[in-house]
């Protein structure tokens, strides 16, 4: 029903596709989108919380936008592409489906945050925005530690000249594009990195939503379920 990240040390998850009761092209843990039907997606958000042992009226999620825009985070559903909190209970959900989920935890002063990060994200550095605002709530650089779930692989991400073209001039480093192919996980661990973020404090999932464990949106054409990255204090 979902996987983990060694590194961070408080309630989190990354949902798989598997464990829900969803049919045909969501299957079977669909946790969001327009075609399924909303009462299986209800159902399967309930269960898969309640399995984390997460309660679901503390959830805290976003109408997703491919913006930089941060949030704090409150209850019920806001719009941007990350939140962070210091308030323990609040379970921060961000959706995906090929982009990047990725989950911030600093141990010592207690803040999370979750961004969602697609080309437009990574390209407009909200991995960089999130960590800014987990510091105003007082988060340290040095003591947090940064988690980046599944996402759409370099193979498997070709995109068009103009995108490409926007990653050159935002300053992302060559070595990360080829042959019209992004790595978005490196460009984003390049963002954490840039920003502050030594190597050792980022783990990377290195998994392609590609694969038949997850959902994808540019496999499946569109019609497909959607994945949580979940965080909680």
């Amino acid at each position: 029903m979902w996987l983990q990240a060694p590194n961070i040390k408080c309630k989190h998850a990354f949902s798989i596709r598997k464990g829900g009761i969803s049919k045909g092209a969501f299957e079977s843990l669909n946790l969001g989108g327009s075609d399924d039907l909303p009462e299986n997606i209800l159902a399967n958000r309930k269960l898969f919380l309640n399995k984390l042992d997460l309660d679901f009226s503390k959830l805290c999620y976003l109408k997703q936008i491919h913006s930089n825009i941060v949030n704090e985070a409150v209850v019920g559903q806001v719009e941007g592409d990350a939140l962070v909190t210091n308030n323990p209970g609040l379970v921060l959900a961000v959706s995906i489906a090929d982009c990047y989920p990725i989950l911030f935890y600093d141990s010592k002063n207690k803040v999370i945050g979750a961004a969602h990060a697609g080309w437009r994200g990574t390209v407009g550095n909200i991995a960089a925005y999130t960590l800014q605002k987990m510091i105003e709530l007082g988060a340290e650089k040095k003591h947090i530690q940064v988690a980046i779930g599944q996402g759409i692989s370099k193979n498997n991400f070709e995109v068009g000249d103009e995108v490409i073209e926007q990653f050159i001039n935002a300053g992302f480093p060559l070595t990360l594009m080829e042959n019209k192919h992004i790595d978005l996980a490196a460009c984003n661990e390049y963002v954490l990195q840039s920003n502050g973020i030594q190597k050792n404090q980022i783990w990377k999932m290195n998994r392609c939503t590609f694969e038949n464990d997850f959902f994808s949106y540019r496999r499946d054409k569109g019609k497909t379920g959607r994945m949580w990255g979940v965080i909680s204090l």
